[in-house]
């Protein structure tokens, strides 16, 4: 499969297509994921934010329609809006923010200043939560299937670095490797 950047429309950018959606849905599905919060994920998200020391970080799960960040750790717990802007909450739709792009490309993505990528530049998650940086993992199953996510983001530009890239997909391969043999650790 190759990996097609999104193509213009106004200001805002597409999201690539993503022809494994619907069989990722069905995969979701069977291991009870991408339907409601977890909280071993927000725990695995609360540990990953520290790790990081960024003030958002996520384990997404894509379907064919949204996002849902079953593992979702933001400032303040989510509770309120910061700097006039809205409080993220557990569902997105597909085109707001950067992994569908990491899903479908199958890869890490960095983006040290989501302005300096003008095809990201324009996303919704920009310009309605603030977000200005962010870095983000595939969590790719047994099957080869990719889940979702695991991702930070964060209100200012951050030099994430290869230690940050290192770190991000560290934390994706150790949660896959939970997702696939639910223990007793909470996960489904």
């Amino acid at each position: 499969m190759s990996y097609d950047p999104p193509r213009p429309a106004g200001r805002l950018l597409l999201t690539p297509e993503d022809e494994e959606a619907p069989a990722r849905t069905r995969r979701l599905r069977r291991l009870g994921l991408g339907e409601r919060p977890e909280p071993a994920l927000d725990a695995f998200a609360d540990r990953l934010a520290e790790l990081a020391g960024a003030p958002y970080a996520m384990v997404n799960f894509i379907g064919e329609e949204r996002q849902f960040f079953a593992g979702l750790h933001t400032p303040d717990g989510g509770a309120a809006a910061r700097g006039g802007k809205p409080a993220l909450g557990r569902r997105l739709p597909r085109e707001y923010g950067y992994c569908p792009h990491v899903v479908v490309r199958r890869k890490a993505l960095v983006l040290e200043d989501v302005r300096d990528y003008p095809r990201f530049a324009g996303n919704p998650a920009v310009d309605e939560y603030g977000i200005r940086s962010y870095l983000g993992a595939p969590l790719i199953d047994t099957t080869g299937m990719v889940l979702g996510t695991v991702c930070v983001a964060d209100l200012a530009p951050r030099p994430w670095g290869k230690a940050g890239l290192e770190t991000i997909k560290a934390t994706a391969a150790d949660l896959v490797v939970r997702l696939d043999r639910p223990s007793a650790d909470g996960l489904p």
